[in-house]
């Protein structure tokens, strides 16, 4: 009785598979300054000057901008310059660039006329 060889190439099924692209392209904003929002409440500013695929993040002339004592999601004006600083991916939950943003009202909050 003959073996039968029942197994696949796995090597030739990975390379047929695409290769996953990140959802965000943040290449536009190399050389730029960039906000970030972490998980836990902490905001920080800064130049990014590289990032990867799992969204780690490496940033120069940081910024951290510092939250109240009673109030540990409320930013205060005082800010700490922390200069050049790698993020963990796994913690970032905000990116966008300071250039072109502006402050709203909150529209959900009764406004006196």
């Amino acid at each position: 009785m003959a073996a039968v060889n029942t197994t696949t190439d796995a090597g030739a099924e990975t390379k047929d598979r695409k290769r996953k692209e990140s959802i965000l392209d943040l290449s536009k904003f190399l050389d730029k300054v960039i906000r970030v929002k972490f998980a836990g409440g902490r905001e920080c500013s800064g130049i990014l000057k590289g990032f990867d695929p799992l969204l780690n993040l490496v940033l120069d002339n940081t910024t951290e901008y510092l939250r109240g004592p009673d109030d540990a999601f409320k930013l205060t004006d005082d800010t700490r310059l922390l200069g050049l600083v790698v993020c963990r991916g796994t913690s970032v939950v905000l990116i966008c660039p300071v250039e072109g943003t502006e402050a709203i009202p909150n529209p959900f909050i009764p406004q006196d006329s």
